[in-house]
């Protein structure tokens, strides 16, 4: 519900699409937790040393400048490279579980052509219903509410470095750096500093009730910055507002929709987001490859991040950009940028 009050703040106060998720490589950490010593306290102690050091890599300005000289095309590249998984998801579902996926990509693909607009929303309602059909004992016994529990932190030197640094690295370099980019290269101001300082000290009252981090997003960003949202860019920070919207709905029925989404297969929830990615992939390798000079920097930037590589607990995002990068640097000289 924190990341949702985010995105309908601070997309109101800048009217740009500002979009907050939690984070994945802190969810993955979360779930290792339970083998530190001393037990999840010392967890949640870590997680709000991870959120300070956020607040104050958000008050550093310089954070914004640089991510303001990543070239247009390695962004939108990166964004490409992030989609790829994710856009191949509906035809793996077709051939691994046709009768699920099928009707959704159908009726996807029939109003994609007569109610452009409806055409994500109805494939999602229709994969809701399905699920329903197909397991309707899912939602049985779940509890509707959630009941937050407060975690008094324990800080322990081993759990801040073991677990602290490591999630505060791979926050800002798998989420809040990829996520600027993704808003960066639809033309947004990301107003870097607000966003980083605002969801690192939300990650802080998240901890304390056992949260990982919220960040910038990066596929939700995409989704909201892209035009598929609206053809009018200046209108695009609504779809942001409707997504935080969205959230607290989820946030406040979380029991019965994490029920659903655990019974459902996970690829067909991979494939109904992948139809709705569809235009934005297509949109990021246009505008990837739209500058002949910068295109093998871009491609690069592309399959590293599409290959999924992750090394030192750093996912492919950040990654495919630093080698991006340095084959931009390798083959187009400063001076000809």
């Amino acid at each position: 519900m924190l990341q949702g009050l985010l995105c309908i703040l601070l997309s109101l106060r800048y009217r740009v699409p500002m979009t907050f998720a939690w984070s994945t490589p802190g969810a993955a950490l979360l779930a290792a937790t339970a083998t530190l010593p001393g037990g999840f306290d010392r967890a949640v102690g870590a997680f709000l040393v991870a959120s300070a050091l956020l607040v104050v890599t958000g008050l550093w300005p310089a954070l914004g400048r640089l991510v303001a000289r990543i070239p247009r095309p390695l962004a939108t590249a990166m964004l490409a490279g992030i989609l790829f998984p994710l856009v191949l998801a509906p035809v793996r579902a077709a051939v691994e579980i046709p009768v699920l996926a099928v009707p959704v990509i159908v009726l996807w693909l029939l109003l994609v052509r007569l109610l452009p607009r409806w055409a994500v929303p109805a494939a999602i309602a229709l994969a809701i219903v399905l699920l329903l059909v197909t397991d309707g004992s899912a939602l049985a016994g779940a509890p509707l509410l959630p009941v937050p529990q407060f975690v008094a932190p324990v800080f322990e030197i081993g759990a801040m470095v073991g677990v602290g640094l490591p999630l505060y690295v791979v926050t800002m370099a798998g989420q809040n750096i990829p996520g600027i980019a993704v808003l960066s290269s639809f033309g947004y101001d990301a107003h870097a500093r607000a966003g980083i300082v605002s969801s690192g000290a939300l990650s802080g009252v998240a901890a304390v009730f056992g949260g990982v981090p919220v960040n910038f997003a990066a596929l939700s960003a995409a989704l909201t910055a892209g035009p598929e949202a609206s053809p009018r860019p200046e209108q695009r920070w609504i779809a942001s507002v409707s997504a935080g919207a969205s959230y607290l709905v989820l946030g406040l029925v979380a029991g019965a929709a994490a029920a659903l989404v655990s019974s459902a297969s996970p690829l067909l929830i991979e494939a109904v987001a992948g139809l709705a990615l569809l235009g934005v992939f297509v949109s990021a390798v246009q505008s990837a490859v739209e500058e002949p000079r910068l295109r093998l920097a871009a491609a690069a930037t592309l399959l590293v991040t599409a290959s999924g590589t992750s090394i030192a607990g750093i996912g492919s995002a950040f990654w495919g950009l630093v080698v991006g990068l340095v084959v931009l640097a390798w083959v187009v000289p400063a001076r000809r940028l």
